[in-house]
């Protein structure tokens, strides 16, 4: 699991404890994870300075606006801080590994590009990097810095194989070529992509340049459920351009970008995603049975089978690092039943104070963050980009 922690209010203290609890947990499931906390010191709501925004929004709307602003306490220097402790405490464990992740290039100030380049080159640590997922984000990125955010970046030292770039779906053809170029790798979220309408990501362009692609997920797959096996047989089929060539993804290629690919993005490296000599021993074990009934051509390759057909009711057995996780529907280490029980326990209770206040927000917000992305691709439009909608 490439975890990367989004949001999390207070001091560092506070991050940090939230942090450790994370990673308890994949370790109580026996889970391997790259963890990572999102740096994000500026533009918390939408592009432009909190101050600024929190200024064109109606009186009534503003103590609740500010109260959460307030609760987002950590700059740069407090998320470097964060990883170096952490990276201390477990980077040397064999299921738990920390790596940098700078949220987005509007959520990063020049001072967080800078630490960021800074540490990962001090730790050989690697990142990764929401980048262009949205028009609105390419359209940043000009204004900002009168190029691509490939451009911005680059100026940074932050592009190569210790990068990766969470979606890319905006990237011009010259992106393409400087990624490729310099051996930074692309994780493709392809369900996530369609349901929050970012658009597609060139996917096919991106092989065809040598490009390590990685699988995944994004938190917002097509049904809420985090199926890897799904979401392989959704990079198969979204990218099948018109035409008799061969320019679309087979079955190995998805694999690829499941396993290696993935592996290849964070600092497991090279260690994990092929079942070879001396690699960790990461399984999946699915039932055969369940792929070949009723039926199942003798000409049709293996491959083909496990990516077209398998289910996770197919799954048999997860082991990391040798040992048995998952068996027949059960979780060794941890009550499954027990753990959702008391989760669902804990959801169904009343709303706090807070809760209810981050409620209202959300609906008192809703028309003026809204307007802000009206305006914002209106030819003459000038800063601050910002109309109050009709609709408010």
């Amino acid at each position: 699991m490439q975890h990367i922690h989004g949001w999390a209010p207070g001091r560092l203290p506070d991050v940090e404890a939230r942090a450790e609890q994370v990673i308890r947990a994949y370790e109580d499931i026996g889970m391997r994870v790259s963890y990572c906390f999102a740096l994000r010191d500026q533009n918390h709501l939408v592009y432009e300075p909190n101050q600024d925004f929190l200024a064109r929004v109606p009186d009534d709307v503003k103590p609740l606006l500010r109260r959460h602003f307030d609760r987002f306490q950590l700059d740069a220097d407090d998320t470097i801080a964060l990883f170096a402790n952490l990276r201390e405490k477990h980077h040397n464990k064999e299921r738990v590994k920390i790596q940098l992740a700078p949220a987005n290039l509007h959520w990063c100030s020049d001072k967080a590009l800078e630490r960021l380049a800074e540490t990962s080159e001090r730790y050989d640590a690697p990142l990764h990097m929401h980048l262009v997922e949205t028009a609105y984000q390419k359209e940043y990125a000009k204004r900002r810095g009168g190029g691509t955010a490939v451009d911005y970046i680059a100026r940074f030292g932050l592009l190569g194989p210790k990068m990766t770039l969470g979606h890319g779906v905006w990237l011009n053809e010259a992106d393409i070529d400087r990624i490729a170029e310099t051996g930074t790798n692309i994780c493709h979220n392809c369900s996530s992509n369609f349901r929050l309408r970012s658009g597609v990501a060139p996917l096919n362009r991106f092989e065809a340049c040598g490009i390590n692609v990685a699988i995944g997920l994004d938190e917002a797959g097509i049904n809420d459920d985090r199926d890897m096996l799904q979401e392989m047989r959704m990079v198969l089929r979204a990218h099948r351009e018109p035409g008799m060539d061969d320019r679309i993804p087979g079955t190995g290629q998805i694999l690829r970008m499941a396993t290696e690919g993935g592996a290849r993005t964070t600092p497991y490296g090279a260690s994990l995603g092929q079942l070879e000599v001396g690699r960790r021993a990461d399984m999946v074990l699915i039932d055969w049975q369940r792929l070949t009934f009723p039926y199942l051509d003798v000409e049709t390759p293996v491959l083909d089978a496990v990516i077209q057909r398998a289910k996770v009711a197919g799954v048999r057995v997860v082991l990391v690092a040798g040992e048995v996780v998952y068996r027949d529907g059960r979780f060794t280490r941890i009550d499954r039943d027990a753990m959702l029980h008391a989760l669902s326990d804990m959801l169904r209770r009343e709303l706090t104070q807070e809760e209810q206040d981050r409620r209202r927000l959300s609906k008192a917000i809703l028309p003026h963050v809204r307007a802000f992305y009206e305006r914002y691709f209106d030819a003459e439009a000038h800063e601050p980009f910002y109309r109050p909608s009709s609709r408010q």
